[in-house]
């Protein structure tokens, strides 16, 4: 091998290294590297600036209110203006009563059901009155057999007043003794205790009668004024008592009635306000149910007492429209209109 194929052959195997950037060439490519953190650190710093101070910039550079404005706020603070009143109530019944029976018994019949009408005097249910009856007619057995014992001393004692008078007669002309005279007075006074007696057990038995008949009338459950039923509490085989007994196996009523003529609102007014409310009032109330639909009412009495916990008087409120939509406990509200009564 030659010195020149040698020295060939070892310039191939020469291991050639790149240039190093020079130092003009390095700081241009890190240029925008920097330009960029530069903006972002920029950026950060202003937004900073525009959280710790920008509210305070903001409450600075604010308007200053207007007299006009002042007035509106400080109105719009202490409540409702003059004539429009607000406040918020319920549809109450003034006559509302659970029907209950006076006695303990087992519901034979029940004769209504919810959203019935009924009037006053109207039988609305049977109690199973068996032993009832029973006592009613043995009381007036009672009066029967007490009449006829009356009748008996009665004209027994009437015989022996006769024998009575007749002896005093004979005594007169010595024709009688005074033994037989003794004899008459003492069984005419034997009958006329015998007369008292039956007539005290006559009226003791009319008594027992009445009372058995009046136990008896209440195995039936009237209604004690008009309206409509608004809820069914018992149902036929169930037991009722006036008195709640045996836990809830026991009911303590047949239904629930309302006199729909009754129906009034009561609201509860803040106490702030209740100078502006006073009797016979105009007010104009609207059901949540119907809030187009404005119904006339007038103040009929301010409840002279206060809730302590609420703040607020209770107003009571005539309905001057009466309307089928109108159901107890219904959300309303109303407006109370200013001036003088009305």
């Amino acid at each position: 091998m030659t010195d020149e194929r040698r020295a060939s052959q070892l310039a191939s195997l020469k291991i050639v290294r790149p240039a190093e950037p020079s130092s003009t060439e390095g700081g241009g490519s890190r240029w925008p590297l920097l330009a960029a953190g530069a903006g972002v650190g920029a950026l950060v710093a202003a937004l900073a600036t525009w959280l710790l101070f920008g509210h305070t910039q903001t409450e600075a550079v604010a308007p200053v209110p207007t007299p006009a404005a002042s007035t509106a706020a400080g109105a719009a603070a202490s409540g409702p203006a003059p004539g429009s009143l607000i406040a918020s109530g319920y549809v109450v019944a003034r006559r509302r009563a659970t029907v209950a029976a006076e006695i303990t018994g087992r519901v034979a019949e029940v004769l209504v059901d919810e959203g019935m009408a009924v009037t006053k005097g109207q039988l609305l249910a049977r109690l199973d009155d068996t032993l009832a009856s029973t006592d009613l007619a043995t009381a007036r057995s009672r009066v029967d057999s007490a009449t006829a014992s009356v009748a008996v001393v009665q004209a027994q004692l009437a015989d022996v007043e006769r024998i009575l008078r007749r002896t005093q007669d004979l005594a007169k002309s010595h024709l009688a003794s005074d033994a037989d005279l003794t004899h008459a007075e003492a069984q005419a006074a034997d009958l006329r205790a015998q007369l008292s007696r039956s007539e005290a057990e006559l009226a003791t038995s009319r008594s027992d009668a009445q009372h058995a008949a009046k136990l008896l009338g209440k195995h039936r459950i009237i209604a004690p004024f008009a309206g409509i039923v608004v809820d069914k509490n018992a149902q036929p085989g169930e037991i009722i008592s006036p008195m709640s007994a045996g836990g809830g196996f026991t009911r303590t009523g047949i239904c629930t009635l309302v006199d729909m003529d009754s129906l009034e609102i009561e609201v509860d007014v803040n106490e702030a306000y209740i100078s502006r409310v006073h009797p016979e009032q105009a007010v104009k109330a609207t059901l949540d149910a119907y809030p187009d639909w404005t119904i006339p009412a007038r103040v009929i009495a301010i409840v002279p007492t206060a809730d302590r916990a609420k703040a607020t008087v209770r107003v009571r409120i005539a309905i001057l429209s009466k309307d089928p939509r109108i159901l107890p406990d219904m959300a309303i509200k109303v407006a109370f209109a200013a001036g003088a009564a009305t």
